[in-house]
């Protein structure tokens, strides 16, 4: 992983073998970044654990075996009990380009990832822009503090 920062806008650059989530929480552990909106990702990525909540709130996951490009991605970095947490949505197209899109779970890099942020403000806190649970839900919504 490489990552440049300018002002409040970071490029990252994923490696092989490489998982988004956890990469993109690295990074904002290390820049003390409390949240921030993940507003591109393109590359090629392997066996995407992807889903959608269902009427019942709770998530129906469907993994993609075998390497997949990634077309587009979005989501944002936000605090859950004081670390970062990443809530990714992607599309992705496979080898016949077919799409799929949906919340990602997890997805390792095969080739490569370039991915833009746009950081929000704030350090890692409960304040600002968190996560909290809703009961009954699989779903961890998004909170602000004002």
């Amino acid at each position: 992983m490489d990552y440049l920062r300018s002002n409040e806008n970071l490029f990252v650059r994923l490696d092989p073998g490489e998982e988004l989530h956890e990469s993109l929480q690295e990074v904002a552990r290390t820049e003390g970044i409390g949240a921030a909106a993940v507003t591109s990702g393109i590359g090629r990525v392997e066996n995407a654990l992807m889903g959608h909540l269902d009427a019942q709130g709770a998530y129906q996951q469907n993994m993609l075996i075998g390497p997949v490009e990634l077309l587009s991605m979005q989501g944002n970095i936000a605090s859950l009990n004081g670390e970062p947490f990443t809530h990714l949505h992607v599309v992705v197209s496979d080898d016949e380009h077919i799409v799929h899109g949906g919340h990602l779970f997890e997805a390792r890099v095969t080739v490569t990832a370039e991915i833009h942020m746009r950081v929000l403000g704030g350090r890692i806190t409960d304040r600002f822009m968190h996560r909290c649970e809703i009961i009954g839900s699989d779903f961890v919504a998004l909170e602000f503090d004002k």
